[in-house]
């Protein structure tokens, strides 16, 4: 679940910026959606790319790299939650370099069909005259659900996604001297550029010193990604257009509506879910309290890639505050049930705390197949709903109850058409729409 940055300056002065602080900024902004490798490439006077690539956060990146960070002023920059997940430099025949969000079908490696994909454009850029026409073609012909964003050699930023639209991609500017794109509008917010609007589906933006071009996006309004509603979006962000927290504040109200709870008090686990249950507590009356508080930095302990990792992130960022709860009946709302096993320990600690009854309500419906599309979403016979219902899973995980929202639900507190979301993770059938 790559995050991804595009910066370009134009006119006199360019060679003044300095875009890799400004990316940075915007991967700082992105660091939710991954975690475990960053890479960023310039470009700058005598058309050189630069690029470089390490392990861990991207402050650890920055502090670590200091004198070696590639200058220049454009550039783009990937944080990802896949280990050794870098940027793919192409040299030949059209020498670029390629950072990605989501999956291609033409590899059932991720890594690969990215590489590929890569490839396919450079040649394409190499043998074709109108380049954005080009572009074009090569996303409608290539399936999948990804959004990209390509630097070249002529100073070319190359960014599109792919009409299915299920990876988000907004642009923004300043004036007349600045463009860029990212995969979320919070990052935009950060690198103090404004937000001009999402990256359509089917649509390739073309950057060059000259101009700003685009292709006619497709008329199809694309299936968008559920989860980043539920999880993966940050909060300050729009997604498609709607505020997260908007959303996330009206899938709590939808919760409490069709799947109320007795209990004394609402806990929201952090971060994602605590707007959820700031709907669910608005909706139900009852009262909300913080639960948990966090150590050290903000970890996304679910896209940890081994079980060790997730549960020290777990334990990091859920520590009780036993007052809101000790001698209560709680009403527990997460965002999302995965593995099971952070949802175990929640349950143990406040019940060891002193919690009287835990009532788990869970803002999205049951997780129960992998995303195809590149989403950390474990296989099936890893998903723990997939394998127990309801009933089974409250006893699994110490619950005196539990209860998820229907793909019914979740849709209407979204408020897209059905068809124009993907919720291939919350059925079985695996069904695109």
């Amino acid at each position: 679940m790559p995050g991804l940055i595009g910066f370009y300056t134009f006119g006199e002065g360019r060679e003044n910026w300095d875009a890799s602080q400004i990316i940075h900024y915007g991967l700082s902004a992105l660091q939710g959606r991954g975690q475990e490798s960053i890479s960023l490439a310039t470009i700058g006077p005598g058309n050189t790319l630069h690029t470089l690539g390490g392990k861990g956060g991207v402050e650890e990146f920055f502090q670590k790299n200091k004198t070696s960070i590639p200058k220049g002023f454009i550039g783009i920059g990937q944080t990802s939650s896949y280990l050794d997940d870098y940027l793919v430099h192409v040299k030949t025949p059209y020498e670029l370099v390629l950072a990605l969000d989501g999956k291609t079908d033409l590899h059932e490696d991720r890594g690969e069909a990215t590489k590929l994909f890569a490839r396919q454009l450079s040649q394409l850029l190499h043998s074709e005259k109108e380049p954005l026409k080009a572009t074009s073609m090569l996303i409608n012909k290539i399936g999948g659900g990804y959004s990209f964003v390509a630097l070249t050699h002529k100073q070319e930023l190359v960014t599109g996604r792919n009409p299915l639209g299920v990876k988000p991609l907004e642009t923004g500017s300043v004036g007349f001297d600045i463009g860029a794109v990212a995969s979320e509008t919070c990052a935009l917010d950060v690198m103090g550029i404004d937000h001009t609007g999402p990256v359509e589906t089917g649509e390739v933006i073309m950057f060059t010193p000259e101009d700003i071009r685009g292709n006619a996006p497709t008329t199809d309004r694309g299936n968008f990604c559920s989860y980043e509603y539920v999880y993966l979006a940050r909060l300050d962000s729009n997604v498609n257009t709607l505020s997260v927290a908007r959303v996330r504040n009206r899938v709590g109200r939808e919760l409490a509506k069709a799947h109320p709870s007795k209990g004394d008090v609402v806990i929201g686990v952090p971060e994602t879910a605590l707007p959820i249950a700031n709907g669910y507590s608005q909706e139900s009356g009852i009262p909300q309290e913080p639960g948990f508080m966090r150590t050290g930095e903000n970890v996304r302990a679910a896209l940890k890639p081994t079980q060790k990792e997730r549960l020290v992130g777990v334990q990091l960022k859920l520590n009780p505050v036993k007052s809101a709860f000790e001698d209560r009946d709680v009403v527990l709302v997460d965002d999302s049930v995965v593995r099971g096993n952070t949802l175990q320990n929640t349950v143990l600690n406040l019940k060891r705390d002193g919690a009287r009854q835990v009532h788990v309500r869970i803002g999205s419906p049951a997780l129960v197949s992998p995303c195809p599309y590149g989403v950390e979403i474990p296989p099936r016979d890893e998903l723990i709903s997939g394998n127990l219902d309801e009933k089974e899973l409250a006893n699994n995980v110490g619950a005196d109850s539990i209860s998820f929202m229907t793909v019914e639900e979740l849709q209407h507190a979204i408020g897209l058409p059905r068809q124009n979301l993907c919720m291939r993770c919350f059925e079985k059938g695996g069904t695109t729409r």
